[in-house]
């Protein structure tokens, strides 16, 4: 239990850590008002028995209690505020200091790693430790030291009595030993039911267009609900699972404090126990297991803390692109391709690529679907590492420089929008979230979508749903081109930007990249052929290679690919150009 509750407390950061330390040193000093009740029962039980009760004992037992409930009161609420600021503020730090990690980590995890596994991490592996874990902390620790220190009070009066009570606590932590074993190989189990759920969850909130339009809501309903049930009945084997152990604790405390009355009503008989003291210590061992028998309960949920904070310190601990570069200024944005390798899964996506690209100009990436397209300019803003090679930009390295140093010379548009369920304002101003409401604006009317934001119920406070389900493919390509025109990076990648745009939308948003691209360094993946014919270069990317580069007169005079596509007028099966 210690051991899980250290590495709870060393994941929590510093700051936390302390404060979970000062409530336990508080929650000592918490016990020892609570075990002040003794001697204010000790003092009224000695008037009673004495027959010669005065306004002595009653104002003396009652000064002792009322110390005892004030102090135990006031000391509660303040471990009770660190420990539930520790674990909501561990939570929160966490939350941010994952996402904060995941943004340098390589491309590749999230492609080994299901989107349910991370969202599980990220909700319910943190709410587990905000939660569970403070109350774990609270009640354990808070169980098993009012204990300790009732049991010292309880050696002073008579030593017999105290070693009676220590058998009991010693069978007591036996059985809890017992139970959080018998935790060790449930927890993963409900731990991984948890992340089925959420996948199963996202997969179908993901894919309820598919479901529909194949008729499948029936079969997918089923796999949710048998996903639903599958946890439903694991939490429930678990909480049975703990029933005979909680039974067992709560059998040892209870023929403990018969055990001690006995014996103390037997002591008391011989003659070897005043009966001052026998009274008090029948007493006692009414008081002596509530606190421990409530924290014994939560014992069996360490388990589940300790495999909460495993999880997350696991994504913590992937090692990250290297991130600890320079901050380096370019002198121009240039971008040089030297020899570059890259493979994914032992799979060759790039052989030896080498190119060129001078900064304003552009740079049209055509080819067969797969063959290495989107990787190449992954790799050329640094999604990913290389293998053998390098990529320059400006003439340095761009390893040499710090992650965020970097990606401020980078603006994307891809196919594929995310936009955040916020308002619109806030998703333009995504990559600058100082700015006014003026250069957002200014921003909107450059990408063509100042007209219809006005329009729409709020404007520019219009709260889209998550992934900007609420407009449509056309108006949210020109919200996420106006992100890019706010954060106005030198190089701009167009991932098949147009390549989902319907005919009426098309004009506006060409317009809308025409004012992104403005004096710009452009690399853009495209399938339409009046997208890439007036590029300043045309590279063809087949199998991990360069199979022709040169502008579209260059193109159409060789025959090769380009112009093999360009004669047949239709896209090959395969191919995105």
């Amino acid at each position: 239990m210690f051991k899980t509750l250290k590495r709870f407390f060393d994941f929590c950061g510093e700051k936390n850590k302390k404060k979970f330390y000062l409530s336990i040193v508080l929650g000592v000093i918490k016990a020892i008002f609570e075990a002040l009740k003794i001697p204010a029962i000790a003092v009224a039980a000695h008037g009673i028995i004495s027959g010669d009760m005065t306004v002595t004992h009653i104002l003396l037992s009652l000064g002792i209690m009322l110390i005892s409930i004030i102090g135990n009161t006031a000391i509660s609420c303040k471990t009770t505020m660190l420990q539930t600021e520790a674990g909501y503020s561990t939570c929160a730090n966490k939350r941010i200091e994952i996402a904060e990690h995941l943004k340098y980590l390589p491309m590749g995890y999230f492609n080994n790693n299901s989107l349910g596994y991370i969202t599980s991490v990220a909700t319910n592996t943190m709410e587990q430790l905000s939660d569970v874990a403070t109350r774990v902390v609270m009640l354990s620790t808070h169980g098993f030291v009012v204990t300790a220190v009732i049991t010292i009070m309880i050696c002073c009066f008579d030593i017999r009595i105290g070693l009676t009570a220590i058998v009991g606590i010693a069978l007591y932590i036996l059985v809890t030993g017992l139970m959080q074993k018998r935790a060790r190989s449930v927890a993963p189990v409900k731990d991984e039911s948890d992340r089925r759920l959420v996948e199963k969850v996202l997969e179908y909130i993901h894919g309820i267009a598919e479901v529909k339009a194949y008729n499948l809501a029936g079969e997918k309903s089923r796999a949710l609900g048998k996903a639903i049930d599958d946890n439903a009945a694991v939490n429930t084997k678990m909480e049975f699972t703990f029933i005979p152990f909680i039974t067992a604790q709560g059998f040892i405390t209870k023929i403990t404090g018969v055990v001690i009355s006995a014996l103390s009503v037997y002591f008391c008989l011989t003659g070897s126990m005043p009966l001052l003291n026998a009274v008090v210590m029948v007493i006692s061992s009414f008081i002596l297991f509530s606190a421990l028998e409530t924290g014994g309960a939560f014992t069996s949920l360490l388990k589940n803390v300790e495999i909460a904070t495993e999880k997350a310190q696991a994504i913590l601990d992937l090692p990250t692109i290297d991130i600890d570069g320079k901050d380096i200024q370019p002198e121009s944005f240039d971008i040089d391709v030297e020899n570059v390798d890259f493979s994914y899964e032992k799979r060759r996506i790039i052989d030896n690529i080498s190119v060129h690209i001078p900064e304003k100009t552009t740079t049209a990436i055509v080819g067969p679907s797969g063959g290495g397209k989107t990787t190449l300019c992954h790799l050329i803003s640094r999604f990913w590492d290389v293998d053998g090679g390098c990529v320059k930009l400006g003439g340095t390295d761009v390893r040499e420089y710090g992650m965020d140093s970097l990606m401020k010379n980078f603006s994307f548009v891809f196919q594929n929008v995310y936009l955040f369920s916020d308002t619109i304002a806030n998703n333009i101003r995504f990559g600058q979230p100082e700015a006014s409401i003026e250069q957002v604006t200014e921003a909107a009317k450059k990408a063509c979508c100042h007209d219809f934001i006005m329009s729409l119920p709020n404007g520019y406070d219009t709260i889209i749903g998550e992934g900007g389900a609420s407009l449509s493919g056309g108006e949210k390509q020109r919200i996420s081109i106006a992100r890019a025109i706010m954060k106005n990076a030198p190089i701009i990648i167009l991932d098949e930007a147009t390549a989902n745009v319907d005919p009426e939308n098309e004009k506006e948003l060409t317009e809308a990249i025409e004012a992104l691209t403005k004096e710009k360094t452009i690399l853009m993946i495209a399938h339409r052929l009046k997208t890439v014919r007036n590029a300043d270069n045309i590279l063809v990317i087949d199998k991990g290679r360069i199979a022709e580069q040169g502008t579209h007169e260059q193109l159409m005079q060789q025959d090769g690919i380009y112009k093999r596509f360009v004669d047949s007028r239709e896209l090959a099966i395969g191919w995105k150009v």
